[in-house]
């Protein structure tokens, strides 16, 4: 979001957390941008939908959505619950279906937009100990591959962004991340992409390669 920012874009940031939402957008205007905050739970599809209705309205026209929420459980097969997929479901599931559908019919429309959906390495194969999140990302990855099919000639596009390991909160708990990058560095890839109006970027290149082999 401060990369798109210093891009001129005007940011509207959604999440859960508002102090995290409100300290990002502080950090964006104080560098001369500007975002807006939208605290809301993404596994609530309802209102993640009208938090992004929200904002579109506000802004006049959303012309760029990214779902980029993800939550990720490490876990034996053998010991797995329900309740050990359900938020993992509820957020990379539900939730970036609902984020991406949000104001689609409304890009249609209008003939432009951009959604851009942050899968996984992981959706290339089952992982061990990682049942639900690789299950997780396989499905957002084939649901954004149908919507860019389904779009072409509409104006609007459509990203899948797979990432290897990305150093954030969510990995800090990994043991052994081979070939892990900064999420700087992932977020430069990210917009390269998006500049290009790529279909698919898959990183770092020796995961990448690993995945499709």
């Amino acid at each position: 979001s401060k990369l798109l920012a210093r891009q001129g874009i005007t940011v509207a940031l959604v999440a859960r957390r508002e102090d995290a939402l409100r300290s990002v957008a502080a950090e964006i205007e104080a560098g001369g941008g500007a975002a807006s905050v939208h605290a809301v739970d993404v596994a609530d599809p309802e209102a993640t939908v009208a938090a992004i209705e929200a904002a579109d309205d506000a802004l006049g026209g959303l012309d760029l959505v990214v779902a980029n929420a993800g939550v990720g459980k490490g876990l034996w097969s053998g010991k797995l619950t329900w309740a050990d997929c359900a938020d993992v479901l509820a957020v990379n599931v539900t939730g970036a279906t609902a984020t991406l559908c949000a104001v689609l019919p409304r890009m249609v429309a209008r003939r432009r937009g951009h959604l851009v959906g942050v899968s996984s390495i992981a959706a290339y194969r089952g992982l061990p100990k990682f049942a639900a999140y690789s299950a997780s990302k396989a499905y957002l990855g084939t649901f954004l591959e149908s919507l860019r099919v389904d779009l072409r000639g509409t104006g609007v596009s459509v990203t899948d962004v797979r990432p290897g390991y990305v150093r954030t909160a969510m990995t800090e708990q990994n043991e052994s991340m081979q070939f892990a990058i900064t999420a700087e560095d992932a977020a430069e890839r990210i917009w390269k992409a998006i500049r290009a109006r790529r279909g698919m970027v898959t990183f770092p290149l020796p995961m990448a390669a690993g995945a499709h082999l």
